[in-house]
């Protein structure tokens, strides 16, 4: 089985379509998804998600084309190939996306959404570099740094 089809396995019981609306801390960013999302949230430990987090980032994803942001956004290019979006009054983070126009999913972080508070812990990626305050628990996929590199060996440097 191929990456995209492992994945695609492992996502297909969490999709969803329907209407979420979700709001930065200060409420100055407004998100909106009116399409297909992914009810299950991925959590990454590498150090760069440390650094942009203080802890462990977490994020679920949305069709780009779903997804409507208002207010004050600041970019961030954190890498090559992404940028990391936050609103530029509160800090807030509001989402990780690439920078290829093609790109047909942008992640979104569950702390803006109220409904989100239901979604699954799915997978967790660079497991070896989790702090031992950060550490989840139960059964769900996890990778190594090792493994993530592998499979994309595009991702490099201080991750």
């Amino acid at each position: 089985m191929t990456d995209a089809a492992a994945r695609d396995a492992l996502i297909a019981p969490h999709r969803r379509t329907g209407q979420m609306s979700g709001r930065c801390l200060c409420g100055a960013v407004k998100i909106e998804i009116d399409g297909n999302y992914v009810a299950a949230i991925g959590a990454c430990h590498c150090v760069m998600c440390q650094r942009w987090n203080g802890m462990l980032f977490g994020s679920f994803v949305a069709e780009t084309k779903a997804v409507t942001v208002t207010g004050p956004v600041k970019n961030y290019a954190s890498s090559s190939f992404s940028e990391r979006g936050f609103c530029e009054i509160c800090g807030s983070s509001v989402w990780l996306r690439s920078t290829d126009p093609e790109e047909p999913e942008i992640e979104l972080f569950p702390g803006n959404f109220k409904e989100a508070a239901d979604f699954v812990l799915l997978s967790e990626i660079y497991t070896d570099l989790a702090p031992n305050y950060a550490c989840l628990h139960g059964e769900h996929r996890r990778k190594t740094r090792a493994e993530v590199q592998a499979q994309h060996p595009f991702v490099e440097g201080d991750n």
